[in-house]
């Protein structure tokens, strides 16, 4: 029995040692094990998104004459779009800068987008984050806001050399100031872990008691700048339903996120750019 029994703590003491060892490692060394293994794993995760382009490569190349005709058309009806749409912007841009000029106001922060494409998704547990195939060797810096064409994605956490890693938007460690749309009042918004199948959400809390809100009449959740991470106006998420707190002095509320942010390929990092006043 004493024999059954040693075997069967082996494991556990053959754990403890090496739990041990690593404990008195200095930190240093530790740092430096860490980034070499992730950076040895990098290249497998790059390879994926390669081998998916080519998937895609050669399912376009067997469409039929007719559906990409007619997805031309719509890529061209979106680009009428977007040209308009980029006009009108050039137009409240020219504006903003004539009012700081009259009122002597400082410029607002600008940013420039770096595109990079999803190489590995991690939404298991309480990590909730993606891995993109750019990091230092694309100036890519820590704490950058990342977006997508539907609003926000998340924050950038740590840069690699040829890899970062993101938190998303859902991820618990992501708390930033937010506003409803039409209203002012700042409002605090949280990431919340998502159960297998079912849509990404967050909770907003510190909501005024006179805000009201329906399912039939949901409200946007926005950036609202504060903080100098994310630009104002960009698209969290809606809220349909508020609850009042214990104290009855504020509301909090489920956030329901877009759908696409399971199925996204590409984000774009957000670098400050220095402004001239």
């Amino acid at each position: 029995m004493s024999k059954e029994r040693n075997q069967r703590l082996r494991p556990l003491i053959a754990l403890g040692l090496v739990l041990f060892t690593w404990i008195l490692i200095p930190t240093f060394f530790k740092k430096v094990t860490e980034d070499f293994f992730y950076e040895f794993q990098a290249p497998s995760w790059i390879g994926g998104t390669l081998v998916r382009n080519v998937q895609k490569f050669w399912t376009g190349r067997m469409e039929s004459k007719k559906s990409l005709i007619e997805e031309g058309r719509d890529l061209a009806r979106l680009n009428a779009t977007l040209q308009y749409q980029i006009q009108q912007q050039d137009s409240l841009a020219a504006q903003v800068d004539r009012y700081e000029e009259l009122f002597n106001l400082p410029s607002l922060p600008t940013y420039q987008a770096e595109v990079g494409r999803i190489a590995r998704r991690d939404t298991n547990g309480w990590w909730q984050e993606i891995t993109i195939h750019k990091g230092r060797n694309f100036e890519i810096p820590k704490g950058a806001p990342v977006v997508y064409s539907g609003g926000v994605v998340g924050k950038v956490r740590k840069v690699n050399m040829t890899t970062s890693i993101i938190d998303l938007i859902t991820s618990p460690n992501i708390r930033l100031a937010a506003v409803f749309e039409g209203d002012k009042r700042p409002v605090l918004y949280q990431g919340s872990i998502s159960t297998p199948f079912t849509p990404p959400k967050g909770t907003v809390q510190n909501v005024p008691t006179d805000i009201q809100i329906s399912k039939g009449h949901p409200r946007r959740l926005i950036t609202s700048g504060l903080g100098g991470v994310f630009p104002e106006g960009l698209t969290i998420g809606w809220v349909q339903t508020l609850e009042a707190s214990s104290d009855g002095l504020f509301q909090s509320g489920e956030v329901i996120l877009s759908d696409e942010l399971n199925t996204i390929r590409e984000v774009a990092i957000l670098r400050t750019l220095e402004s001239d006043g």
